[in-house]
């Protein structure tokens, strides 16, 4: 373990789908603990000897086939694993690990919620508008010291979009989520460490379609992707990056790694 704690995030979309690159980025980022989240596979078939070899010898899953699953891996010990149903339907969507320097990690999938922003017209959209519910009614018990990170399919702010105007209705930044998601952050005064580093309006984005022929050109990403802090354990951030670089490594997730480095 380095002096500090670092923490990665990422959505990866198929974990053994990307074991190449999820390599290169541990080599290249030697992060103490990666919380992966759609890793789509059961827990007995997670490739836990690929991440032993590499230093990751403490894993805790929750893992389901198709689009679901988290997983936190881990150099250091981790302890009292906790799953919440936020989707009230058994999909395995959030794990969560407490650290022997008492800080809890809560790593998290929020489901995309569909296409149509309309709960009357597509429950998907009103599971996720519950989902984010039942965050915040969590969030408000919260009190011990705490990194919230994962995809929450919510991209809350004007500048974390390519553009507002053109995406006001389409689903992840419709006003209604960016409404609950902001609810949520209130709750417990959640540090978002990503715009704490890298303030608004700067160009700041996680993920991008895969149907865009050349994503680096047309850049029509969205935040999605988040790492959000107690105060008392914002204030131990040094430094938060996005790995965007990774977008364009061979057979990559849609969506890029967080890192957020602590002196814990």
């Amino acid at each position: 373990m380095s002096s500090n704690l670092k923490i990665a995030s990422w959505n990866i979309n198929s974990v053994r789908a990307r074991l190449a690159i999820v390599e290169k980025f541990l080599v290249e980022e030697q992060p103490d603990l990666l919380c992966l989240q759609e890793t789509k596979v059961c827990d007995q078939d997670f490739p836990r000897g690929f991440f032993h070899r590499l230093g990751y010898e403490h894993l805790i899953l929750c893992g389901q086939r198709m689009h679901h699953g988290v997983a936190i891996l881990s150099k250091i010990r981790m302890h009292e694993d906790d799953r919440f149903d936020w989707q009230a339907n058994g999909e395995a969507r959030h794990i969560g690990v407490r650290l022997d320097c008492g800080i809890r990690i809560e790593n998290v999938y929020v489901p995309a919620g569909g296409d149509v922003p309309d709960r009357n017209h597509n429950p998907k959209f009103g599971q996720k508008l519950d989902f984010l519910e039942r965050m915040t009614r969590w969030s408000e018990q919260c009190d011990r010291p705490t990194i919230l990170v994962g995809d929450f399919n919510v991209a809350p702010l004007e500048c974390d979009v390519w553009s507002h105007k053109q995406l006001l209705n389409v689903v992840s930044h419709t006003p209604v989520e960016v409404e609950a998601l902001t609810k949520l952050q209130e709750s417990k005064d959640w540090t978002d460490l990503a715009r704490h580093f890298h303030p608004a309006p700067g160009r700041l984005f996680t993920w991008w379609s895969y149907r865009s022929p050349d994503w680096t050109k047309n850049d029509r990403g969205r935040r999605l992707d988040h790492m959000w802090a107690t105060k008392d354990v914002a204030e131990l951030a040094v430094d938060h990056h996005v790995y965007e670089l990774i977008r364009g490594w061979t057979r990559p997730s849609d969506h890029v790694p967080l890192v957020t480095e602590f002196a814990v």
